[in-house]
């Protein structure tokens, strides 16, 4: 898939504007996850943005395209980009975590405003897209599952028995998306425990493998791209990313995996992110 140089340019901006609502959500709430939020917001817009088969004037059109966010603690990024496509009120989101609000600190279900599965139990997303592939399949929809996981998330068993699952009934519908920013709550995911060697995993579970520098919108396009004409089996893209992107103090760090900034560290975030919107308007 080829970007003209505006519409990259027109992408990056846009997600930098959704990362500044990723922290104004957190920062407001006073709880979050910013740092998972921040590494995956970009694959979230591209799946809306350039992948997904979706109705943006309805949500439940029965044709569209599913997307799953497993790792659910990443939420505020799901509901930033669902408000930017116009399925959320933008003044709804920094209700995040609120009593009564409609947007809880993890994904509830509510396909109204495109929030197709209730996730946060890490380890369930899979297993679920694993299900909607197969009835897809059953009633002879055309339709894509999209499951974003986390790395961390990995170690739950659950995982691998769904891509077994996935792999036994050929599901070349389903897409998982791994977060590989390589930071789980308590440290590095190779301390915790070793994913390595991950490609080897998932091959060895009948899958086909993407590796993708996450960072860079042309190549994770071209991996999405290539998950369309694989044929026979499920896919996962391994996308390379940055804990807490963008904000250089919450950057290759646990310490914000689920803690929200002070009024200085959420001031000092959004100008790092200003200043790297400001860069990108002057073709820096």
């Amino acid at each position: 898939m080829e970007l003209s140089k505006l519409e990259e340019q027109r992408i990056l901006s846009d997600i930098l504007d959704i990362k500044k609502d990723i922290l104004r959500m957190i920062y407001k709430a006073q709880s979050g996850h910013p740092g998972g939020s921040l590494s995956c917001a970009n694959i979230i817009y591209l799946l809306y943005n350039n992948i997904m088969k979706i109705n943006y004037r309805d949500p439940t059109w029965e044709e569209r395209d599913i997307f799953i966010l497993s790792k659910g603690h990443a939420a505020p990024a799901l509901y930033a980009v669902l408000s930017k496509f116009g399925f959320i009120k933008r003044d709804d989101l920094f209700t995040l975590r609120k009593y009564g609000s409609i947007l809880q600190g993890h994904p509830v279900k509510n396909q109204e405003i495109g929030i197709e599965i209730s996730t946060g139990s890490l380890g369930m997303g899979l297993s679920i897209g694993v299900g909607c592939a197969l009835s897809a399949k059953l009633d002879n929809k055309d339709k894509i599952i999209y499951v974003l996981l986390g790395d961390g998330e990995l170690n739950e068993g659950a995982i691998w028995e769904a891509a077994m699952s996935a792999s036994h009934y050929k599901l070349d519908n389903l897409v998982a998306i791994v977060d590989r920013n390589g930071i789980q709550i308590d440290g590095s995911t190779e301390q915790i425990m070793a994913l390595e060697p991950l490609v080897d995993k998932w091959r060895a579970f009948g899958w086909e493998v993407i590796e993708v520098d996450g960072s860079n919108l042309k190549e994770t396009l071209q991996g999405f791209e290539r998950t369309k004409s694989i044929i026979g089996k499920p896919k996962v893209i391994i996308s390379f990313l940055i804990k807490g992107a963008d904000v250089s103090f919450m950057q290759h760090t646990k310490e914000y995996h689920g803690r929200a900034p002070n009024e200085e560290e959420y001031n000092i975030a959004l100008r790092e992110i200003e200043d790297i919107k400001l860069k990108l308007k002057r073709g820096n």
